[in-house]
């Protein structure tokens, strides 16, 4: 933790601390917040209160108060994800740079961790593919323009996804990548421009009239593990409300609670934010690739089994 400290340090990121209990949690379908209720002074009835799955929304509207560039070290937890790879609790890092475009907090991405390989890394060099340079290289087609029926048919090549049916399209999308392509990302590798439909946090761009609309997205994989999710921020508070109704409608359609928009972030988007990066890179897993392990459990003192 000195080594990620004085890397940070030296480049003049300054190290902050924002709450883990929040009015709001995610409202992304495919990550469940955990729900607890304070009652006390001020909350006669009691109030429902989220634990943080990121500290993106409150270092955000340190951002938009002019903060400058800043980074935290800080627990996040997850409803329901436990497994080889996964713990309800876990260690993540975060980190914002204003000023800083998707690719240029690739490169600093990769310069923190080449640092705290400390010479674990045989190839310190990260590899750089777009997500439809990926998907043409491992499985011949491209996720931009191919039909669901054409993923489905790629899809039923590996035995493994052969029963698997019914998906739309981002679910065949993210089958093929974390069950075929994923486990093939030995060296270090930044995977960037994503489906502007995974965009989540990110801004979206059409690079030509003629290439469909990308996300500034990336994620950094090493060993089959994802490491890190990295965006280059979306400023633009209308979208952003959009965004997250839209996740409500999905919620909504696929059975789940509503989850309260975090109307503070959106004010302080309304007040602006600046333009920026950030990323978020799990401490756990980077520990885990560095150590040769293969459990997340194997890493942590006290992983849910012994919580």
């Amino acid at each position: 933790m000195g080594r990620l400290r004085r890397f940070f340090a030296d480049k003049g990121v300054l190290e902050v601390e924002t709450p883990l209990l929040s009015a709001a949690g995610a409202t992304d379908p495919q990550i469940h917040s955990f729900e607890t209720r304070y009652q006390g002074p001020g909350a006669a009835r009691g109030r429902a209160l989220y634990l943080a799955s990121s500290p993106e929304f409150a270092m955000k509207r340190l951002l938009a108060a002019g903060s400058g560039p800043i980074y935290q070290v800080c627990k996040a937890f997850r409803q329901g994800e436990s497994g080889r790879l996964h713990n309800p609790e876990f260690t993540l890092l975060e980190w914002y740079r204003p000023g800083f475009d998707h690719f240029r907090l690739m490169d600093e991405v990769e310069a923190l961790v080449v640092e705290l390989a400390a010479g674990r890394l045989a190839d310190t060099r990260a590899e750089r593919l777009t997500y439809a340079e990926l998907f043409h290289r491992h499985l011949g087609l491209d996720p931009h323009t191919a039909s669901n029926e054409d993923l489905a048919r790629r899809a039923a090549d590996f035995p493994a996804l052969a029963g698997v049916s019914g998906l739309a399209r981002d679910g065949w999308l993210d089958l093929l990548m974390s069950h075929v392509i994923q486990p093939r990302l030995e060296r270090l590798t930044f995977v960037y421009h994503y489906p502007a439909s995974q965009a989540a946090l990110a801004r979206i761009i059409r690079p030509s009239a003629d290439v469909p609309a990308v996300a500034e997205r990336f994620e950094l994989f090493y060993r089959g593990v994802e490491l890190a999710n990295g965006f280059h921020e979306l400023t633009d508070a209308a979208e952003q409300r959009a965004r997250f109704e839209r996740d409500q409608a999905q919620r909504q359609a696929q059975g789940l609670p509503p989850i309260p928009l975090d109307e503070r972030l959106l004010a302080a988007l309304g007040e602006g934010l600046p333009p920026c990066a950030g990323v978020a890179l799990g401490l756990d897993r980077l520990l885990l690739v560095f150590s040769d392990q293969e459990r997340l459990s194997d890493t942590l003192a006290f992983p849910l089994a012994r919580a």
